[in-house]
């Protein structure tokens, strides 16, 4: 996406624009609850609305600063495109404008997700229902196909790119190594050839201006009092529930989770699923697969996902709570400790962006990381192919090698049907996103009565 408004940078001299008079509170608030309600379309077209709104139509921040902001948000875990507006409401408003943006750019997704979730829960076991999201399972495996190619088309230029790519993909498919271990390897990786063989990783001489360097007591204080509010609901639950209680693991996994999402949703999910479906048992991987559609029909970042998870979770083991309440605080719990530690990065870490913007060891880190990151999502596609297409499958153990194997006899002709539909509407007649999820899911009521 980076390179995207680059190559737009340069119709304004050399990435930089007159910004306008500096916006208000209250006008920034009513931007970005706007934005809250329309920001469909994954990272790249959520930072593409934000890049018009408010570069191109607004100048309330100038391209270079907006591209910069970009790449260190791409530096750091969780869902970039929320990182980067929560950065434009601070450079505009400090922290008032950081939580106003952050806020309203994901609470009518995180909303939205809630009442989906409930009619999951509640509806899921339904003949309508499953045929719905059959089609809808089928337009997310399209997706995916989709964020893969792109994702590579644009990273993997150099042999070193394509090495890393390769080593994740074997790495998660057939050994089912720690993603975590992935990219941080990946991470270093790019760290330590980013000094001496920068040309392995295309990386160009950089030409930004160091900024001065930020004092280090503030950062300390920011880390400290969001530091406190992520864990204040986990201090909750540990003094009224315990450690052995269901909110407890999904508070704690999903905080874990908040630390290690470099490369955004599709790179985390393979590892999310894995966790949440074989290690706790908290679902199914069919019920993932729905829960990521689900996620691909609502505004705001697509590892809302996570709540869909977290309310399931709760809902299925409730005590002392009712189903729906336990549901409701998994759900809440779980968005909290998912954006709270954005939060806590940007407000700690933004005062850093102009003095990092030539920092050649973090741009190999990113790079690399960007490389690996296509191989964590060709898993994740391959693990959606299997379970879209398959009732049923296995995981095979051989010595090191871990490998999930289809059931042949569970093939399922009909979600093989609607996927080819879904990759045609997506790829020949390039539906949209949102368009085609509709389609898919009417297509799988229809094929389901047939």
């Amino acid at each position: 996406m980076g390179k995207i408004l680059e190559g737009r940078s340069r119709k304004v001299a050399f990435g930089m624009m007159a910004t306008a008079a500096q916006p208000s509170l209250a006008e920034l608030t009513r931007l970005f609850g706007r934005i809250g309600l329309i920001n469909f379309g994954g990272p790249a077209g959520q930072i593409a609305l934000m890049h018009k709104e408010l570069v191109d139509d607004r100048g309330w921040i100038s391209e270079q600063d907006y591209l910069h902001a970009l790449n260190f948000c791409h530096l750091l875990p969780g869902p970039e495109a929320q990182q980067l507006a929560t950065y434009v409401g601070w450079k505009l408003h400090g922290v008032k404008g950081g939580l106003a943006a952050g806020l309203l750019f994901v609470a009518p997704g995180a909303l939205v997700m809630l009442l989906l979730s409930i009619l999951y829960a509640t509806a899921a076991d339904l003949g309508w229902m499953q045929a719905i999201f059959l089609g809808i399972k089928a337009a997310v495996l399209a997706i995916v196909v989709q964020a893969l190619l792109r994702i590579a088309g644009r990273s993997l230029d150099t042999g070193l790119k394509r090495g890393l790519a390769v080593a994740a993909f074997l790495g998660l498919a057939l050994f089912n190594l720690p993603f975590p271990l992935i990219v941080l390897g990946a991470g270093l990786i790019g760290f330590v050839v980013a000094l001496t063989k920068p040309e392995w990783l295309a990386l160009s001489p950089s030409t930004a201006v160091i900024g001065p360097k930020p004092a280090i007591a503030p950062m300390i204080r920011t880390i400290l009092i969001w530091g406190a509010i992520w864990a204040a609901p986990m201090v909750a639950v540990l003094a009224a529930l315990g450690p052995d209680h269901v909110l407890w693991d999904v508070g704690a996994f999903f905080s874990k989770l908040a630390i290690v999402t470099f490369g955004g949703a599709y790179a985390v999910l393979s590892y999310m699923a894995q966790e949440a479906v074989q290690g706790y048992g908290w679902l199914q991987a069919r019920e993932m697969a729905d829960g990521l559609g689900l996620a691909e029909t609502t505004p705001g970042p697509l590892i809302m996902v996570t709540q869909f998870v977290g309310f399931l979770a709760a809902y299925r083991m409730p005590e002392p709570f009712t189903p729906m309440v336990a549901g409701m605080i998994g759900a809440g719990l779980t968005t909290w400790v998912t954006f709270a530690p954005c939060f806590l990065w940007i407000f700690a870490l933004a005062p850093w962006i102009d003095h990092l913007r030539s920092a050649t060891r973090l741009r190999g880190a990113l790079s690399a990381l960007t490389a690996s990151v296509v191989g964590v999502i060709a898993n994740l596609t391959l693990w959606f192919a299997l379970h879209v297409l398959f009732a049923q499958t296995e995981l095979v153990e051989a010595g090191p090698l871990r490998v999930t194997l289809p059931l042949w006899g569970s093939y399922d002709g009909k979600a093989a049907i609607l996927s080819i539909l879904a990759l045609i509407l997506l790829f020949a007649l390039k539906f949209g996103i949102f368009r085609m999820l509709g389609v898919m899911a009417l297509g799988g009521l229809l094929l389901g009565f047939l």
